[in-house]
């Protein structure tokens, strides 16, 4: 449906904007020397919850453009905003795969199958980034800035990004929980993959 677009669309918007605040005002950035930086914070968080939200794509693009303007906007990150768009792209995509291709979380009305499908789809998304974003940034390192600046921000990437991968698993899941129940009743919850925006809740009083 039309209107539905013209939602996701200001959405992404919005989770766009949520992931550039959160990334670049809640972080607690750890300068390496002669190696750029690595941050704590919940900008991936965000990224998963538009995935769960809005589908992958939507969730997806919401979080990497948010975060890509992040990195352009901070002179020890502007350099890897190709590699932050990338990533969190992928992030969106994988969860909003296990989440709606595989799980139907939008359409599932047993609550301990909604819990089961939210934490499988966080955990995936978010261990891909967890894996893949030290490999991809230690090599993309080795190419700008060497091999041992490569090696100091791989050494302190594999740790901060596991913490990263944790917090924002927790985080996301818990407001995605909280938030779709209200979403249901308000009409705003989006049901993936059937072509219409639920008008109503349908969960099960369990949840409600």
């Amino acid at each position: 449906m039309k209107n539905e677009k013209v939602l996701k669309v200001v959405f992404t918007g919005l989770f766009a904007a949520l992931s550039y605040v959160v990334f670049t005002f809640l972080q607690i950035k750890i300068t390496l020397p002669g190696a750029g930086a690595v941050s704590i914070h919940l900008g991936n968080a965000v990224c998963v919850l538009g995935a769960l939200l809005l589908g992958g794509l939507y969730g997806g693009i919401g979080g990497a453009i948010g975060m890509t303007i992040g990195d352009l906007f901070d002179p020890v990150y502007v350099m890897t905003a190709p590699k932050t768009f990338l990533l969190k792209l992928c992030i969106g995509l994988i969860t909003g795969l296990i989440a709606h291709r595989i799980g139907h979380l939008s359409t599932e009305t047993d609550t301990r199958k909604v819990w089961k499908w939210t934490i499988l789809a966080a955990v995936g998304g978010l261990l891909f980034n967890a894996v893949f974003d030290p490999i991809v940034g230690y090599y993309y390192k080795l190419l700008i800035l060497g091999k041992p600046a490569a090696e100091l921000t791989l050494a302190w990437s594999i740790p901060i990004t596991a913490l990263n991968a944790v917090t924002s698993t927790v985080v996301s899941v818990a407001v995605y929980m909280a938030l779709r129940p209200a979403l249901k009743k308000s009409g705003l919850f989006f049901t993936i993959g059937s072509g219409h925006q639920e008008t109503g809740s349908t969960e099960k009083k369990a949840e409600a």
